[in-house]
């Protein structure tokens, strides 16, 4: 595997981050934008990698991709309806470290011979598949990395509820890319627990006034959690704010019960909180605590269909703990630091934890499940 391939493979969730002045869906999106200006820019910003459009219709050329080769170290993937052998020269010769081949357009015989070709110019091959049948064939191909789009190359109908799907079914030993329909912190990591390590991004970069800090926002940890919402204003307020995560607390004994999940805005995904048990709810994660003495448990598991994706370290029930983050801090995997937080020591919680996300309740209220509005923003700000 090459350089391409790793830099999407570490820890974390990578980002490839996509130039391109126009698209045949959304039409004009960054005219005359100069490439290796934004390469530079978006590499600052945190990507592992840049994808760079070549193809006429997307207004780009493989001169765009040799002014960012010439701007950045990062890797490059060559972005194009590559068919031939001479594609890929052309791609290496202007500075690709990865090319990208559409099982849309190709079939196995095809994609089986640029991907050998590929691999002997050094260069790593995206498999793009569309639908469950082509990430069939791409899995059969032994392609590493895998792209999945929720974008139909025909209708251009992005379907993040199908991707999902598909990112969740493709092997756990490939690298798998979710590409399309990314535009917030909460669905980079909707795409991360569903199983991605990496993210394509490209539309939402080159239509905001600033591409970096636009991706510095998707890529920012810790996610907020605020939980015990049970009113449709408080939720409102919280994705105003910038919190991703929205928490509702469905255990009966709960003075913030929460009567079902209320609906979230599209920058947010939901998380229903149970103690003792499981049961639908319609919530996109479910926070699942032990029941002990009629009451939770001290720590629980954050869930996505049913798998654990995280781990909340939480305080004991109505305690404290001096150990606390020292306990965070030890837990392996995505942690959910929770318990005691507030406005005014979650800052140096961050720091002392380096958590996921941070979940924060009882100190935004102004009563049980009513909150204060000031300081949710309070919270937020001292988090970003």
């Amino acid at each position: 595997m090459g350089r391409f391939r790793d830099a999407l493979a570490g820890s974390g969730l990578a980002a490839i981050a996509e130039i391109k002045r126009r698209s045949p869906s959304a039409g004009e999106l960054r005219p005359g934008a100069d490439a290796a200006v934004l390469g530079a820019s978006l590499a600052a910003s945190g990507a592992s990698a840049i994808s760079v459009l070549v193809d006429a219709r997307f207004d780009g050329s493989f001169a765009d991709l040799r002014a960012v080769r010439a701007a950045t170290a990062l890797p490059l993937l060559a972005k194009g309806f590559f068919s031939s052998p001479a594609d890929l020269e052309a791609a290496k010769e202007s500075g690709a470290d990865a090319v990208l081949l559409l099982l849309r357009d190709l079939d196995d015989a095809q994609a089986a011979e640029l991907q050998s070709f590929a691999s002997s110019l050094g260069l790593d091959a995206l498999v793009e598949a569309h639908d469950a049948e082509e990430l069939g064939r791409a899995v059969a191909l032994d392609a590493d990395p895998i792209g999945i789009n929720s974008r139909d190359l025909s209708t251009f109908h992005v379907d993040r509820k199908r991707q999902l799907e598909l990112v969740a079914q493709a092997p756990r030993d490939r690298v798998i890319v979710a590409e399309s329909g990314v535009r917030s912190r909460a669905a980079a990591a909707e795409a991360e627990l569903a199983g991605a390590h990496a993210i394509l991004v490209g539309t939402a970069l080159m239509t905001a006034s600033d591409p970096g800090a636009m991706l510095g926002s998707i890529l920012a940890r810790p996610l907020v959690k605020i939980c015990g919402l049970t009113r449709p204003e408080d939720v409102e307020a919280a994705g105003e704010a910038g919190a991703d995560l929205a928490g509702f607390v469905l255990a009966e004994e709960s003075p913030r019960r929460a009567e079902a999940v209320l609906p979230v805005p599209d920058t947010m995904l939901s998380v229903a909180v149970l103690v003792g048990e499981l049961r639908e709810t319609g919530a996109d994660l479910v926070q699942l605590y032990e029941r002990e003495d009629g009451h939770r448990g001290r720590d629980a598991v954050l869930l996505r269909d049913g798998r654990t994706v995280a781990r909340v370290v939480d305080l004991p029930w109505q305690s404290g703990d001096p150990e606390h983050f020292t306990r965070a801090r030890a837990t392996e995997g995505r942690v959910v630091l929770a318990g005691g937080l507030s406005p005014e020591n979650v800052a140096a919680a961050v720091e002392a934890v380096r958590p996921w996300a941070v979940d924060v309740s009882s100190s935004l209220e102004v009563a049980p499940g009513i909150k204060d509005h000031e300081r949710i923003r309070a919270l937020l700000e001292a988090v970003r």
